[in-house]
C-alpha cells in the first residue's frame, strides 16, 4: 500500500484543527466562563469532545488502546470524514462491491467522488481478480467492504486478501458483526496500517436512536479523523446512553443470542412457504429472502401493518426481513401463510 501521507489530501495535512473550549480545559470542576454557555440548566454544558469515558469503556471491551478509536455521530459520520481526508473532489475514486450499503455511494456523490462498481459474484463474494485489475489501473483511494454484508447478510470471505494488495484504505463495515460467529478484523489493526473498521451501537446494542458509531484504525488515521471532525460531534446524552449499554453487557449478549436463535427459527419457517424461493445464509440480524413477486408481497405485508424492506431493485425479487421478537416473527409467518 501507499503511505498514509501519500493518500491524504494535502490541505488536510496542512490543516490546523479547531480547538474548542473543552479541548483547552478538560477538567470537571470550576467556574466555567470559557465556552459562552448558558449558566442555567442541567444540559447547558458542551459534552466532552473527546468522549473520554466512552472510549475507555470501548477500549476495555475490545482490548485496544483508546488512541485507535474514533467516536462518531452514527456510523455515517466516519464514512463522510474518510472522504474528506482522503478523496479530492472530481479527481479521486472509491471502489464499491454491490449489492451493498447504499450510503457509501450517496456519500461519494455528496463529496463529488466517482464510485467504481465491481459487483459481488453470484454467491455474493468478492471478485478478487476484478478488484486487483481496478487497483492496478485506477486512482482509487478507498474501498468499502461490508461484512456481514447489507442487504445480503453473508460474511465476505476474502477481505484479508484485499488488505494485502490494495494500495489505498480498506474500510471494513462490521455493523452486524455481533450476530456473526466470525471474528472482527479489529485483531488485524496492528498488521494492516490501511485498515479502517466501522462498528455501531445501532444494531446489537439496541441504540439506533442514539446515533453512536465507531471507527477503529491506526493512530495515524484516527488522529486525522479527530482533526477534521466537528468539535462536539456526539452529545452527552448519547455518550451516556452508550456507556450505560456497555455497563449492561450481559443483557445485551442475552438479547443478541435471542436474535440469533430467532433468526434460525424464522429461516426454518420461511423455508416451508410456497412463495419463498430461496433464503440466503445470514450472519446478520436479518434475512434476505427471494420470493415469487417481491413488490407484490411487500405491498401485501404493508396492508397488514408488517413492514419489511423491498430489495427488488438491488437483488431481483428479494425482500429483507429484520429479525423481530418471537411474537413479531410469528405474526409475519401467519400473514405469509395466507398470501
Amino acid at each position: 500500500m501507499k503511505s498514509i501521507n501519500e493518500l491524504v489530501r494535502p490541505n488536510i495535512l496542512l490543516l490546523e484543527p479547531y480547538s474548542s473550549a473543552r479541548d483547552e480545559f478538560s477538567g470537571t470542576e470550576g467556574v466555567f466562563l470559557d465556552a459562552n454557555e448558558n449558566p442555567f440548566g442541567n444540559l447547558n454544558r458542551y459534552p466532552d469532545p473527546n468522549q473520554t469515558e466512552l472510549k475507555q469503556a470501548i477500549a476495555d471491551l475490545k482490548n485496544i488502546p483508546t488512541e485507535n478509536i474514533f467516536i462518531g455521530n452514527g456510523s455515517d459520520e466516519p464514512i463522510d470524514l474518510l472522504f474528506r481526508i482522503f478523496c479530492t473532489p472530481e479527481k479521486d475514486r472509491i471502489l464499491l462491491c454491490p449489492p451493498t450499503y447504499g450510503m457509501y455511494e450517496v456519500a461519494a456523490n455528496i463529496n463529488a467522488i466517482e464510485a467504481l462498481r465491481i459487483p459481488l459474484t453470484n454467491d455474493f463474494q468478492l471478485d478478487l481478480d476484478a478488484i486487483k485489475r481496478a487497483n492496478d489501473t485506477e486512482q482509487i483511494k478507498l474501498i468499502f467492504l461490508c461484512s456481514p454484508n447489507n442487504p445480503t447478510g453473508n460474511t465476505l470471505n476474502d477481505v484479508e486478501a484485499v488488505l494485502q494488495f490494495f494500495k489505498g484504505i480498506v474500510v471494513v463495515d462490521e455493523a452486524y458483526i455481533d450476530f456473526s460467529s466470525n471474528p472482527s478484523f479489529i485483531e488485524k489493526l496492528s498488521v494492516y496500517p490501511n485498515l479502517v473498521i466501522l462498528q455501531t451501537f445501532s444494531k446489537a446494542w439496541g441504540l439506533a436512536s442514539v446515533r453512536v458509531g465507531m471507527a477503529y484504525a491506526s493512530t495515524e488515521i484516527i488522529s486525522l479523523m479527530n482533526k477534521v471532525k466537528p468539535p462536539y460531534n456526539v452529545s452527552k446524552l448519547n455518550q451516556d446512553s452508550a456507556v450505560e449499554a456497555l455497563n449492561n453487557r450481559a443483557t445485551i449478549q442475552a438479547q443478541t443470542e435471542t436474535i440469533i436463535a430467532e433468526r434460525k427459527t424464522l429461516e426454518q419457517a420461511l423455508a416451508k412457504l410456497k412463495c419463498v424461493r430461496k433464503i440466503y445464509p445470514s450472519d446478520a440480524n436479518f434475512c434476505l429472502v427471494e420470493v415469487d413477486n417481491a413488490p407484490g408481497l411487500y405491498s401485501y405485508l404493508i396492508e397488514r401493518n408488517i413492514i419489511t424492506r423491498n430489495r427488488h431493485s438491488v437483488v431481483n425479487n428479494c425482500i429483507r426481513i429484520t429479525i423481530g421478537t418471537e411474537n413479531e416473527n410469528q405474526r409475519l409467518i401467519d400473514a405469509l401463510n395466507t398470501y
